[in-house]
Formats: structure tokens, sequence, C-alpha cells
């Protein structure tokens, strides 16, 4: 992908860009509303040109010439723990921004887009909202691929993503791909649902090896650091378990080794109670604009155990951006940034298995090869 030029709209702080550098592409137009996100994105890229500033004050003149525009639309309004008011909400309403400014740039139009989003859209409004913007795209002369990644494929972190690729090379084709993990039933019935739009099926499969194990991601801390919580507010976690999360947490402490796992709190008959997760991996990231999104490390072995909240690093590393420079914000500010953000191994591999060979112009237009399992 050398030389390929993107632009990232809604580039939050980076990790988008991050990806795609690291698979040879340049970004050179960048715009985010969020001043905390841009203070990130300046500590940790030449930031140049980024513009800072609402999408609707973007036109297409003022986006350069570029092969890729990329956009992580808000998902506060398609999420199934948001308000789900669809592609017309507050918040995610601005995907139609991206595609005005796509509109104006006219016969400068990108040959490719992709977009993210949680899994949610494709089922928001009863999936008129993901059809929505499919017709939208093709009205700008985008066939489009629908299909999940997840970063949990490449990091200890649960974070299923549904990506759309539209391009104005791909030859549509008829019919729905078979389910598959990259191709769930709820996006093959959107295949199968709307056969009169334009929409392609490119034969990729889920990256093979294994992701690290959270063990890897944790920062260590000795016993007397001042992060862990004291023993009222420890008390406090214990007492909000149910039996079978204490259960849990008595095994995890008789270990004979040091087991680190992540909780976090829900809400369960009206009441906030926290829960360990049993295996090995964090939960997905959210933003942290409230306590009640913040991921807890609980640390428990040799007859003890110990908490904490996650750190900021840590969420980078459960993003696959490495330890980035996080000092220009305080810490919730820059767990609400990384919480927003998009893993970076994913958009590498979208970038390697898909991206690049679509601009060398070898997308393929077989029907797509059912996709093995993640092992």
């Amino acid at each position: 992908m050398s030389k390929l030029r993107a632009a990232e709209l809604f580039a939050g702080m980076g990790l988008m860009r991050l990806g795609l550098e690291r698979e040879g592409a340049e970004v050179v137009f960048a715009n985010d509303i969020e001043p905390v996100k841009a203070r990130l994105y300046s500590a940790n890229f030449d930031s140049s040109h980024l513009v800072l500033g609402d999408v609707r004050e973007v036109r297409g003149e003022d986006v350069p010439d570029v092969d890729l525009a990329t956009a992580s639309f808000p998902c506060t309004d398609l999420s199934v723990a948001g308000r789900r008011r669809g592609l017309w909400g507050r918040e995610s309403a601005v995907f139609w921004e991206l595609a005005r400014v796509l509109g104006e740039m006219a016969g400068r139009r990108p040959r490719t887009v992709l977009l993210e989003n949680v899994l949610g859209f494709a089922s928001s409004r009863g999936g008129r909202d993901l059809r929505s913007a499919v017709g939208e795209l093709n009205a700008l002369g985008y066939s489009c691929d629908v299909f999940v990644g997840d970063a949990a494929w490449f990091v200890p972190q649960s974070r299923p993503r549904l990506f759309i690729v539209g391009s104005r090379d791909a030859t549509p084709q008829l019919g729905a791909p078979p389910p598959s993990p990259l191709r769930p039933e709820r996006v093959v019935g959107f295949y199968r649902d709307n056969p009169d739009l334009r929409l392609h099926i490119y034969p990729l499969a889920p990256p093979e090896g294994e992701a690290a194990s959270l063990d890897e991601v944790v920062e260590r801390m000795g016993p007397a650091d001042r992060r862990w919580w004291d023993e009222g507010r420890t008390g406090r976690f214990a007492e909000s378990l149910s039996e079978i999360q204490r259960s849990r947490l008595r095994g995890l402490a008789s270990s004979r080794r040091l087991n680190r796992r992540t909780a976090y709190r829900r809400t369960r008959r009206g009441k906030a109670v926290w829960e360990i997760r049993s295996d090995d991996i964090a939960g997905c990231l959210r933003t942290a604009r409230g306590g009640s999104s913040k991921q807890a490390v609980v640390e428990a072995g040799r007859g003890v155990y110990r908490l904490r909240w996650m750190t900021p690093q840590e969420y980078a590393r459960l993003q696959g951006a490495g330890d980035l420079d996080l000092g220009s914000v305080t810490d919730n500010q820059a767990l609400f940034a990384l919480g927003d953000a998009v893993c970076v191994p994913v958009i590498r591999w979208i970038a390697r298995s898909y991206l690049k060979p679509l601009a060398a112009a070898t997308l393929s237009t077989e029907p797509m090869r059912h996709a093995p399992a993640h092992t």
C-alpha cells in the first residue's frame, strides 16, 4: 500500500491512522471535533493535516485527493446500549455529513471508503439504518461489502465491530454469503433481505494465530502501589458480588499463582453490582465519561486479592496500539479517547487482506468461500 493516500473523518486520537500507516498507507487529512482526542493525536502523530472542528464545517474542497476515506462515526444512536435513535439521532446522524463531503468531492471522490461502527448498526431500527447507509453509498457510486472484525482475534479484548467497504471498482453480486465468523447470520440476513442494493462479497477469512493474553497486557504493580483500592472500596466490591461471582473470586485467590482478570459493573434488578470475567480477556472497552464504563483489574492468588482501575496504557495495549504518549490529558480523558477508538491490528488486517488487493485492482468477484472458524 505504499503511497496509498487516505483521509480520516471522525479521526479520534488517530488509531485508524496508526493501523493504516503500519501497512504503508499515508494519511494526508484528518478531522475530529473533540479537543481531547486532538491533543492525543498531536502528541503521537504529525498533526499538521488535522482539522479540529465540526464535520458539518468540512467541505469536499477541503479534502485533498485521496484513494481511501475512512469514518468511525459516533455509535451513540446505533448501539444496543444507547438510545437507538438510529442514523437520524443527534450524534449518529453525522453519517450524512460524511456522505455530503464525499458528494461534494465529485470527480475527486476516493475509489474506496471504509466505515466502522458497532454491531448494533446492523439491527438498528430493524435493519433500516444499515440499508439507508448502504443505499446512500450506492448513490455515490460505491458497491458495498459488509462484514465483522473482532479485536479478540489479535488482543485480549472482546470488541466485535461492523465494517463496510465501499468500492467504486467492485462488481455487485447477487445472493447472500454463507454464515461465517466474518458474516454472521445478521449480516447474511442483510444481504438476503436487500437484493436491490449494490453489494459485493470479498472472500475474507479470519486471521490465524493466537491473540496475546491479558497477563501480557496488564501493568505490573507491587502490593504497596497506591493505585490498588483501599480496604473499604475492596470490601464494597466483594459485598456486591453474587454467590457465583464470590465463588469465582475465592477460586482465583486460592490459586498458587497470581491470576489477573477484568471486572466491570452492571445493573442487575436496579442495583449496581460487580462481575468478574471468567476468561482471560477484557470486555469491550467503552468511553469513560462516567465511572461505570471503566473496567477494573483483579489480581488474585496465594490467598489474597486486590483491585484497581485499568490504566490508560493498558487500554492502549488492548487496542493493539502499544505504549502511547498519553501525558497531555488526564487518565479519564485518555480512557474516553481510547474507548472510542478502533483496534489497530484489526485495521492492519483489513488493510493487508482487503484494501491492498483492492487498491491493486485485484478484487475477486467470485462467490465468497465459507470462511473457517478462528482457532
